[in-house]
């Protein structure tokens, strides 16, 4: 049996583009942004470019580890900032993740912090083995 066989869901979305250049409306579940591309690639501007959602995606998972991970430990952390960039290199991309913390934190836990950030299951997708496969629906 093949892995896509053996598939099991983990999340849904949709992408509905009309005519507007180049506003999309994304879904998942009950929830919906709207991306786009800026005015000087002759987007509307109106939202995240597909690359900037890319980044939210990855820092919000981050944030909500580290904050899951945090908050059982019961350390005190108030604000976990997270910022990230993505730039193109010669044998594909790097994304480069910048993360910092306010709190009363020791050298070990934010070093045990910066552990953490990398199981956020998002950066373990972008990382790991991902096959995609566009079809007609």
């Amino acid at each position: 049996m093949s892995n896509q066989e053996n598939k099991k869901p983990i999340a849904q979305g949709k992408a509905s583009i009309a005519r507007a250049h180049y506003q999309t409306v994304v879904t998942s579940g009950n929830h919906a942004i709207v991306a786009d591309e800026p005015a000087d690639l002759g987007g509307t501007d109106t939202g995240m470019t597909p690359f900037g959602l890319l980044l939210s995606s990855l820092g919000s998972c981050t944030a909500i580890t580290l904050r899951m991970y945090i908050d059982r430990k019961m350390w005190i952390v108030d604000e976990i900032n997270i910022n990230l960039e993505i730039f193109a290199v010669p044998d594909g991309h790097f994304i480069e993740i910048a993360i910092s913390f306010k709190g009363d934190l020791t050298a070990e836990q934010t070093e045990r912090l910066l552990d953490i950030a990398d199981k956020c299951p998002v950066h373990k997708l972008l990382a790991g083995n991902v096959k995609m496969e566009s079809r007609l629906a």
